[in-house]
This record gives structure tokens, sequence and C-alpha cells, in this order.
């Protein structure tokens, strides 16, 4: 039997005096959708810092495909596989949608000692390929990022780390301030990201949402995990409770 994807063993973090994170454990399988949810304080943040490399454990294990990992840093997580993208996505409205695909990834042409020229035209037919996959359809590659809708943006994020083959995905509150056109837009995202096995953790305050796209359920409360279930036996009622 494979390993899982990702494994989470009595993981605590400490910030001075304060208690974020107590003993946390999880299990994420490749390609299932957890949604994971608690109030203001609960450790979610606390928890997906670690996992994206931003903070360090002060305890506890966090095992990929089976082997130990430790994560130093953000570029730790993007050479796993780990991808975060938070409500205000990581782009630079001044920017084009290509500009901001290939940020730090560039494409360039052959050219002597491994330096060449951007490969302008490859990326922007992978740009626009790549956000025709999630089924965005935009004008023009060179489009700046700030002519776009807020689920626009989400969608090029979420574009963006299906292209680059991301493993696992984190979207934290990727709905919040949209409209509900754009919201059912993002939501359809996941589910294109999951029918591609890649794995997300989707974190909301709007547990509406979290119910229409996750398979499982993991609760926290006071930086301890308070339930761990199939969304099937869970109803938003049930949910608010063990949050509250």
């Amino acid at each position: 039997m494979a390993a899982p994807q990702l494994e989470v063993r009595a993981l605590d973090k400490n910030y001075g005096s304060v208690h974020a994170l107590k003993s946390f454990d999880l299990t994420v399988n490749k390609g299932e959708v957890i949604g994971l949810i608690g109030d203001n304080g609960a450790g979610k943040s606390t928890f997906i810092k670690i996992l994206s490399g931003v903070h360090r454990p002060t305890s506890g294990a966090m095992l990929f495909d089976g082997k130990p990992q430790r994560l130093r840093s953000p570029r730790d997580a993007m050479a796993l596989g780990i991808e975060t993208i938070y409500q205000q996505t990581a782009m630079v409205p001044s920017m084009s949608i290509m500009r901001n695909m290939f940020i730090g990834r560039e494409l360039r042409t052959a050219g002597p000692r491994g330096f060449g020229y951007l490969d302008v035209k490859r990326m922007g037919r992978e740009a626009v390929a790549a956000i025709a996959d999630v089924g965005l359809h935009l004008r023009h590659p060179e489009t700046l990022v700030r002519d776009l809708s807020g689920g626009q943006r989400q969608g090029v994020a979420i574009a963006r780390a299906m292209h680059f083959r991301s493993r696992i995905l984190i979207l934290d509150e990727p709905t919040n301030h949209l409209s509900v056109k754009e919201t059912l837009k993002v939501l359809e995202y996941v589910e294109r990201a999951k029918a591609q096995s890649i794995t997300c953790i989707f974190i909301s305050h709007n547990l509406h949402h979290v119910e229409q796209v996750a398979d499982r359920i993991v609760a926290m409360a006071r930086g301890r995990k308070v339930a761990d279930q199939p969304v099937h036996e869970l109803s938003v009622d049930r949910m608010i409770d063990l949050i509250g």
C-alpha cells in the first residue's frame, strides 16, 4: 500500500509563551481535498506557514511520500511541489499574466554558457494553454494582472500551480470577497485540480464552500485537531459546533 502523500506527526509550534499548535497530526492521501476549518486563532495559519516553509515547527515531524522532510524555507516547500495561494494572491499587478505565470521560472532560448533571451513566444503559448486548462479564457497573455477580477486572479494562480506540476495546493480563503459567480468558478478550479490528482488543502470560513469541494473535513480549535471525518458525515451545523 502506498505511503500517504503527506503525514504530520505531533507537530507543535510555540511563539514565546503562546502555544499556537499542539500535538497536531494529519495524514493526507494523493488527490484528496482536505477542508481545513477553524475560527481565528485555531492554529490553521500556523500549520499552513509550517507546511509552506515560512515557519519551522518547535517539535514534531513531517513526511512526504513516507520520507521525513525538514522545510527551512518556502523554496524547500516549492521543491517538494507545495504551492500556497493566499486570498491576496502573490502576483505583481503591473505585470502581465504571462510574466506572473513564469515569475522565477522564466523560459529562455539557448545561448552561450546557458544564458539566453526570454522565450516570450513559448511562455505566451504555455500561459494561454495553462489558463484554458482551468476553464479560464482571457484575451491575451500580455493582459495586465491589475485588469483582472479577483476570481480571474485566483484562476491564474491555480493555473500556474497546475502547469508547474504542484503536488499539494494550499488555498487560503480563496473565495473571500468574490462575487457568487466568481466563487463558483474558483470552486470549479479546485475540482479541475483534483481531477489532475493534485492534493488540495482548502481553508475557508465559508463552510458551505468547504462542504462543496472537500472529501474530508479537518476541524481545529485552540491549536488542536478536534475532528477529522469524511465530509458526508458532517453537516454545516455540526462543523459550527466543532469549531465554536
